[in-house]
């Protein structure tokens, strides 16, 4: 099979597109045809060396994808040949033709969601989800803004405060992107490269504030971020890429808090929750990834590079080549 291997630490052309042996399910575990990969910020992170969890070399990137079942092993029995799957994390990576996970790895994709949206599942909603509801405890008709709302992780979160009653805004650096924002839930979204941006979001609440704040970019926005938070608002940091002073008598004069979150550190109860809410929202229909790019698995290097680059516009998919 085909699949991205990296040997070495560094920049995005460390990734190789390389022919591997196919692997075989053991006992408790199921090989998965990808038909999509998904690319998130954190894959970048790892393969350049500086997050803080390190694979062994060599390894294949990727936590999301979305496929189907091609064999399972003996015990399996949540899952059969042929069942259509999203994976949350796998044993082999996903950046490949075929990825391993374990059983507990897999779960149900509906038939309404197509595999290049079933690859953005897991990080995305996980996150937003993890971030609203377990570390913010948002709830029906507070006010959230969501910084970088146009991106995968955004995007999830404007579907899951307009499905939980929240009412929500975004930035976003483009104008594709501040369209896409309200589309999907958005009561007004802003341009974050604007020099007023910040009244003007100010302004939307009526000079009240946010109750929650999730932060893409804790480095730029956080010591910002203080002074948009409502009495008691909470602002979730979900990224940030180097060092940030604040003010903490703008946290000290609201009662805020700042929340800093990894999807990794999930609870196993509160991933369960994570993956119940999911399954509940795909039969409704209530929650869809918006896919802005798809490029060939052998383009993983320019991937990283789009995922990273500023103007988000939903989530970015590799795709493996077809037999």
């Amino acid at each position: 099979m085909k699949a991205i291997v990296v040997h070495e630490f560094g920049e995005p052309e460390v990734m190789k597109f390389e022919e591997v042996s196919t692997p075989l399910p053991s006992k408790g575990q199921v090989l998965v045809r990808i038909g999509a990969a998904g690319v998130n910020p954190a894959d970048t992170y790892t393969r350049s060396g500086t997050y803080a969890i390190k694979p062994a070399l060599p390894y294949t990137p990727g936590t999301d994808a979305a496929g189907s079942v091609e064999a399972v092993g003996a015990g399996v029995t949540r899952v059969k040949p042929g069942d259509r799957v999203y994976l949350a994390r796998s044993i082999s990576g996903t950046y490949a033709d075929f990825a391993l996970a374990t059983e507990s790895q897999v779960h149900p994709l509906p038939d309404s969601i197509g595999f290049p949206e079933g690859a953005g599942i897991f990080v995305p909603y996980g996150t937003a989800y993890h971030s609203l509801f377990h570390h913010a405890q948002a709830l029906p008709g507070e006010t959230v803004l969501v910084h970088g709302a146009s991106g995968g992780v955004g995007i999830a979160a404007l579907q899951w405060g307009r499905m939980r009653g929240l009412a929500m805004y975004g930035t976003a650096g483009s104008p594709r992107g501040r369209e896409l924002a309200l589309r999907e839930g958005a009561l007004a979204s802003f341009d974050h490269t604007g020099a007023e941006y910040r009244d003007q979001l100010l302004a939307a609440t009526g000079g009240r504030g946010f109750d929650v704040i999730l932060e893409m970019l804790a480095n730029v926005n956080l010591g910002h971020d203080l002074k948009l938070l409502a009495p008691r608002g909470r602002v979730v940091v979900i990224g940030s890429r180097g060092d940030v002073t604040i003010t903490p008598r703008d946290l000290m004069s609201k009662r805020g808090t700042v929340h800093a979150m990894t999807l990794w550190a999930a609870t196993e109860a509160e991933e369960a929750e994570i993956h119940a809410a999911l399954a509940s929202a795909m039969r409704l229909d209530a929650i869809k990834p918006v896919v802005g790019r798809e490029l060939p698995l052998m383009q993983a290097p320019e991937a990283h590079r789009a995922v990273m680059a500023k103007g988000a516009y939903g989530k970015i998919v590799l795709i493996p080549p077809s037999e």
